[in-house]
């Protein structure tokens, strides 16, 4: 990628400003990177972030031979190019620098305030059937077949040279269609600009991600959700979701009529207002089996072939949306139907609903729930599927972050649970007791038992030791998180999932 490239690519999406030193359009590069300790010999380096003049000096004197910033550094003698938006300039030469392999594969993203990491799953899990598929989720970055190619992920939509880089070695993988979740911060902070896909799915949206280092506004976060309708050449919408309305015009806007398919339970009420392609019925919903009807009502859906009865290998009700949604964007991309039949039937999502039977206690299920939406669909379900048992749920809230989530829970732990133990859960700068007394402050049921105890593996195992035959446990919130974010430091941590395989072998 030459200088000339790079003048022309920026000029075209109004991002250059002005360059310094005379650069050198023949000039190219060795390697791009924001990470200052990453730098090499002829490398670009982006100025990003919280940046401090000091990571531009160390850059130079590892080898970096151009800048990239919003703001020209004077006492650093190197070559500039300074342009009006960081973020957007480094997602579209991360993708130049790499051949937009963007265009190399079948794209499928989802967005949506919970069930993304599900309906990822759901999606590779059946394509894995008739393709080569990576995965880019909350959970885990999947970019090959070969032992180092699936690590954890540090954030559900990376840094935008983060992911390009990821979709490259998911091209010289040789693996044909990518699946990924598209978080509403990646839109906020332009990770994905320029970035279109094939498929993407609008699953539902509840207030979330809503506070000082996030969204100002919950308009402001239905705005970046909704961007991944603009930026996909069909669309799939759960038609039950809120603000259809609002989701639906936003897709008319840019995509052709014949590239939108609609979904809704049977019966839905917008089933009567809106162009519904496909309804479902829930055919079996119990903590053993789950199984619904999809029919096809428009021809368009029609043409897709997939009607019929599908086993979803996840328990809850909740599930079944998530299950349809992927059912109709594996389809799009070629699936075949028994391939969605197999893929959905036969999962296991870490972290999501993984349950534990004990000898002489409740069982346990851990799950990744972590705000209302999420919390109140796992524990109402669980509540109806064990009306006679105890409750009990552990959980906490991230710290720094999503400070509206907390309401909620409580919101949602006074409506369907019996006993709470709040514990921490990524504090990060906040004192975890604090955050655990604003939930307190919003369970609304004097009946609900709750108890404060720190330390997360501590919590976890009194609650299983106080559950009794019958009772259901949920461990909700980290699922197999290595870590707990403590004061900027990732501080290694079992896991909810290993601590409760662990501790259910001998109760």
């Amino acid at each position: 990628m030459t200088n000339g490239e790079i003048f022309k690519l920026l000029s075209e999406h109004d991002l250059l400003v002005k360059t310094s030193h005379n650069l050198d359009l023949n000039a190219d590069y060795a390697g791009i990177t924001y990470d200052s300790r990453a730098v090499q010999d002829g490398f670009l380096f982006f100025c990003k972030g919280n940046f401090k003049p000091e990571y531009l000096s160390s850059a130079k004197d590892k080898g970096a031979t151009t800048y990239v910033s919003e703001v020209e550094y004077a006492d650093v003698e190197l070559p500039a190019i300074i342009v009006n938006n960081v973020q957007k300039t480094m997602s579209l030469l991360s993708a130049a620098f790499f051949g937009f392999p963007q265009n190399k594969l079948t794209t499928i993203a989802y967005t949506g305030t919970k069930g993304k990491t599900t309906s990822a799953y759901f999606t590779k899990n059946i394509l894995d059937h008739q393709y080569k598929v990576g995965l880019f989720s909350t959970i885990d970055t999947i970019v090959g077949t070969g032992a180092d190619d699936e690590f954890k992920s540090s954030l559900t939509t990376p840094e935008s040279l983060d992911l390009f880089t990821n979709m490259n070695r998911v091209v010289n993988n040789k693996l044909d269609h990518l699946v990924m979740e598209v978080s509403s911060q990646a839109y906020k902070k332009n990770r994905v600009y320029g970035l279109k896909y094939d498929v993407g799915i609008f699953l539902n949206i509840s207030p979330d991600h809503i506070g000082r280092n996030e969204h100002p506004t919950f308009a402001d976060y239905l705005h970046c959700k909704e961007q991944l309708l603009v930026n996909s050449n069909s669309v799939v919408i759960n038609a039950d979701g809120s603000h259809l309305l609002d989701t639906y015009m936003t897709a008319k806007a840019t995509t052709e009529p014949e590239n939108i398919y609609l979904f809704a339970k049977a019966e839905s009420e917008n089933s009567k207002e809106y162009p519904i392609d496909f309804e479902y019925r829930s055919l079996a919903d119990s903590l053993e089996s789950n199984r619904i009807s999809l029919k096809a009502i428009s021809e368009k859906g029609q043409q897709l072939g997939i009607d019929g009865d599908y086993e979803i290998g996840l328990p809850g009700d909740y599930n079944e949306s998530n299950a349809v949604a992927s059912a109709i964007a594996s389809a799009l991309v070629g699936a075949q139907q028994d391939n969605i039949k197999a893929g959905l039937a036969r999962i296991v999502i870490p972290g999501r609903m993984e349950h534990f039977n004990t000898q002489s206690h409740g069982t346990v299920y851990v799950d990744y729930a972590h705000n209302y939406a999420s919390m109140d669909s796992v524990l109402s379900f669980l509540k109806s599927q064990n009306p006679h048992g105890k409750v009990i749920v552990v959980t906490g809230s991230a710290g720094d972050k999503g400070i509206d989530r907390r309401p909620g829970l409580g919101k949602a732990i006074g409506q369907s649970a019996d006993i709470a133990i709040l514990t921490a859960d990524d504090p990060g700068y906040e004192q975890p007791k604090d955050i655990a007394d604003t939930i307190a402050d919003n369970i609304n049921n004097d009946s609900v038992q709750v108890k404060y105890i720190e330390n997360r593996e501590t919590a976890i195992k009194q609650a299983i030791e106080s559950s009794q035959s019958g009772d259901v446990v949920l461990i909700a919130g980290k699922g197999r998180d290595p870590y707990q974010k403590v004061n900027g430091v990732d501080t290694p941590y079992a896991g909810d999932a290993q601590i409760v395989a662990e501790y259910t072998k001998g109760v």
